[in-house]
């Protein structure tokens, strides 16, 4: 279940400000508590609330930490102390079990986040926006793969403790099914289910692997988060969690029946 507070879609009744954005926010994992498996609040929209964003994010992540695992997605990435900083921050003041990283500034810049044993990390490799290829797609080494599939393979290797997963845009399950070629054993992040138009069931089938046995978590926002922008926006994004929940149950019993 995805985390994106926006002031500009919270009902009228919940009032104004950031209290409004708290018992909006709050109401929303309390909906979809019986069907998310993680919670991955989206930092930029607690930060551009200002210090009582920061405040806000903290609440958040203790309450959704009773019910399931939390993902801050922050995608940070820098290096030495740095990324110390950072992953302090999330892990010991956020409270969140992991987090979403960048790889691109190697594996230096990551250790801090991997080394512990209680997180985990999952490195963004082939994002769900339409510039992804830009980048991610340059072909690299002599046998010319996209940049995003050596990450992936570069990350199996980083893996020493287990804490190690990747993000992979749902937009894009030819790409997923390659990543899950070259790294069968890490746990998949899916955002782009929903408001970006990703297909839920190709995208699953995809990061399960030919093998029916990949881990992976599919994230779903503003399809559930604004499933409804009225009084009745609780009872919408429970509905909305359950049907995207009923929709993976049914696709991991068509894979189970079909081996």
């Amino acid at each position: 279940m995805g985390l994106d507070p926006d002031p500009a879609v919270i009902p009228a009744g919940l009032g104004e400000g950031i209290s409004a954005v708290r018992r909006h926010t709050l109401a929303l994992v309390e909906a979809t508590a019986p069907y998310a498996a993680a919670y991955k609040p989206n930092l930029a929209f607690f930060e551009r609330l200002g210090p009582a964003g920061w405040e806000l994010l903290i609440e958040v992540v203790t309450a959704a930490s009773r019910h399931a695992l939390v993902i801050a997605d922050a995608k940070r990435g820098d290096i030495g102390h740095t990324a110390v900083a950072y992953a302090e921050a999330l892990y010991d003041r956020v409270g969140a079990d992991a987090c979403t990283v960048h790889g691109y500034l190697g594996e230096d810049s990551l250790r801090p986040f991997l080394d512990r044993p209680d997180r985990f990390a999952f490195i963004v490799c082939r994002t769900s926006n339409p510039g992804a290829a830009d980048f991610q797609d340059l072909p690299v080494g002599e046998g010319g793969e996209p940049l995003y599939l050596r990450l992936a393979k570069l990350a199996r290797g980083w893996n020493t403790l287990g804490t190690v997963g990747l993000v992979a845009g749902a937009t894009w399950p030819g790409e997923i099914a390659r990543i899950r070629s070259v790294a069968p054993e890490l746990p998949l992040l899916l955002p782009g289910v929903g408001a970006q138009q990703g297909d839920l069931e190709q995208a699953a089938r995809a990061a399960r692997g030919e093998d029916g046995q990949g881990l992976f978590l599919v994230s779903v926002s503003r399809a559930i988060s604004q499933a409804s922008t009225g009084d009745d926006f609780a009872e919408a994004a429970t509905d909305a969690a359950r049907g995207f929940h009923t929709r993976l149950t049914r696709e991991a019993s068509a894979v189970s029946n079909s081996r």
